[in-house]
């Protein structure tokens, strides 16, 4: 069963209600009485399917852009000392 919201026209009171699809729309406000209450319009809470026929790659969040590594800079710091360290290891085995 959805939520609906509402507001009434009258006062400004906006309240949510719990219903069936084949219910009434609320009319009255229950804070002033009056019969101005319009049903709003809104986005919904989203839908999750669970069970054993959906995977969690399902809701992976998007795959970082090739512009920007993680780590890029250290990763690049590590190379470049691994270089430096394999040439002065070079020079060790000729003499």
């Amino acid at each position: 069963m959805p939520t609906y919201e509402y507001r009434c026209e009258a006062c400004g009171h906006e309240f949510e209600r719990f219903q069936k699809i084949s219910d009434e729309p609320v009319r009255t406000c229950p804070e002033c009485g009056k019969r101005k209450v319009q049903r709003l319009i809104s986005p919904g809470g989203g839908l999750v399917f669970k069970g054993p026929g959906f995977y969690a790659t399902d809701y992976r969040s998007p795959p970082p852009r090739p512009g920007k590594k993680e780590g890029g800079p250290e990763s690049s710091g590590e190379k470049k000392s691994g270089g430096e360290g394999g040439s002065s290891g070079g020079g060790s085995g000729d003499g």
